[in-house]
């Protein structure tokens, strides 16, 4: 009897477990599919890039927001709803850990507090750290980005700014300071608040910046890093390993592929910030509020799409409209006086990018001379059919003091180390300069002479006006001999008064 109870008591308990776990796979079966639903119908939205004149169409992917930027000209290959107010999730991170590498040293200790660790969401990323452990910046950082652990982003900005909220006040002024325009931080892990927000194209200037510094970038390309034991720090199995299948599966590895950063939220979705570099280019991609796993395959294909249709040109090498030789000047690096010196050259590391259809000469140009960045004076913006497409400015060149040694070169020498340095840079012509130099000194010397004459017959003649006008006075000044009256007497033979 008591058996046959417990059997039927049992038989219940697992009846309601089947019905409570069907009922759930069911629901999040219908989320899922509503979720996929969405996204598919979000490759319908318009991309505004395919919308420029003669400029290649760019994949239909199914997030709300994208952006494919050059970094190093800020061309935007692909752009889709690039400034809508999208949440980053846990992308916010790169931008946190920017500003953490900028205000601190990476040997710094960074002491686990219990409102870093217990401020997160239960169950949400964390690297497991304990209050009062106390691991290095580098550490920290590690943690942050391989593991997305959101309590070492609170740790960190504890250890930069005191608080929390005063981190975050810093990192709204570095975006401000990166242009960005469309974003408002809130939270230093991205754990979701209807306040915190970006776009794409902001989050793609913070990850300009981010991938700009090389231990960042590292961070950001590691699979796994393990923290060892310490006094501080007693676990022996501390592991971070990434949620990035571009670093970890082979259907989305790429040998470009320089790191990234994924994101996720109920509210967010999928959202991953990643960089690529090949054939000169470096690639930022931007994609958000996708379904997983199809953020990593948007950004294969957006990748694929800049390198396949786009290449990159030197400015300084391809610029024929703003050239600075002509017969005045000439192309060397030394003179015989040691210290002639170039005026102005264009950047030899500027470039701009266009598609691969198109020629140098297709890009359209305006000078400004606007430019407050030194040492440039003045700026030259491209455009390809009214699309940004890079920028070269025109800068004071560098100045060498070092005196040409004659008896380092041959003639042979001498003439193929002058051809194969040609740059389109102005010097002043030594020359010209002789010429200029003799002709000033010649007439000065005329002048000398002739003022030196001019001053010595001038003194003369004062010098003889002045000696007649003595003489005069002296003269004058002479007094006048009284005549006496002389007679001769005969009779006496003599002469008498």
């Amino acid at each position: 009897m008591k058996y046959t109870t417990r059997k039927r008591k049992f038989s219940k308990v697992v009846s309601v477990f089947l019905i409570a776990y069907t009922v759930a796979s069911n629901t999040l079966t219908a989320f899922a599919t509503d979720f996929n639903a969405e996204a598919e119908a979000r490759k319908g939205l318009a991309i505004q890039s395919n919308s420029i004149e003669n400029w290649p169409s760019g994949p239909a992917i199914g997030a709300e927001g994208a952006i494919l930027m050059e970094a190093n000209t800020g061309t935007i290959l692909y752009a889709k709803n690039i400034h809508e107010h999208l949440y980053p999730a846990s992308t916010t991170k790169i931008l946190t850990a920017l500003v953490a590498a900028e205000n601190s040293s990476m040997d710094d200790d960074v002491t686990y507090s219990h409102e870093a660790v217990f401020s997160i969401e239960r169950g949400s990323s964390n690297m497991g750290m304990d209050v009062g452990e106390v691991i290095t910046m580098e550490q920290s950082l590690y943690g942050l980005l391989v593991n997305s652990a959101n309590e070492a982003a609170n740790a960190i900005a504890e250890h930069v700014a005191g608080d929390i909220p005063s981190f975050v006040d810093m990192m709204n002024a570095k975006a401000k300071e990166l242009g960005c325009k469309d974003s408002n931080f809130v939270t230093t892990n991205g754990l979701h608040d209807d306040n915190h927000y970006t776009s794409p194209y902001d989050l793609a200037l913070i990850a300009k910046a981010f991938f700009d510094n090389e231990l960042l970038a590292k961070m950001s390309g590691t699979a796994t890093y393990y923290i060892p034991q310490s006094p501080t720090q007693p676990d022996d199995d501390l592991y971070c390993n990434t949620h990035n299948k571009m670093l970890i599966s082979n259907k989305y590895k790429m040998d470009s592929y320089i790191g990234g950063k994924t994101g996720y939220t109920t509210v967010a979705r999928q959202t991953l910030v990643s960089c690529a570099q090949q054939d000169g280019m470096k690639l930022i991609c931007v994609i958000m509020k996708e379904e997983s796993p199809n953020q990593f395959q948007d950004t294969v294909d957006l990748f694929n799409y800049g390198f396949e249709n786009f290449q990159i040109y030197n400015v300084s090498e391809n610029e024929t409209k703003y050239t600075m030789d002509n017969s005045d000047f000439f192309t060397t690096d030394n003179d015989i006086f040691g210290n002639s010196k170039p005026i102005l050259s264009l950047n030899t590391e500027d470039c701009i990018v266009l598609p691969k259809t198109a020629l140098f000469s297709d890009a359209q140009s305006e000078l400004s001379y606007d430019s407050e960045k030194e040492p440039s004076v003045a700026t030259i913006s491209y455009t390809y059919n009214r699309q940004p497409v890079g920028q070269a400015t025109i800068d004071l060149a560098y100045i060498k003091d070092e005196i040409f040694d004659f008896s380092s070169l041959s003639v042979n020498d001498t003439e193929t180390e002058i051809e194969g340095n040609k740059e389109n840079v102005i010097f002043v012509n030594v020359k010209k300069i002789i010429l200029w130099v003799l002709g000033i000194s010649g007439i000065l010397i005329l002048l000398f002479i002739l003022f030196s004459f001019i001053r010595s017959y001038s003194f003369n003649r004062k010098r003889r006006t002045r000696r007649k006008s003595v003489t005069l006075r002296k003269q004058r000044r002479r007094p006048k001999r009284r005549r006496r009256n002389y007679y001769y007497d005969d009779d006496r033979r003599g002469w008498f008064r």
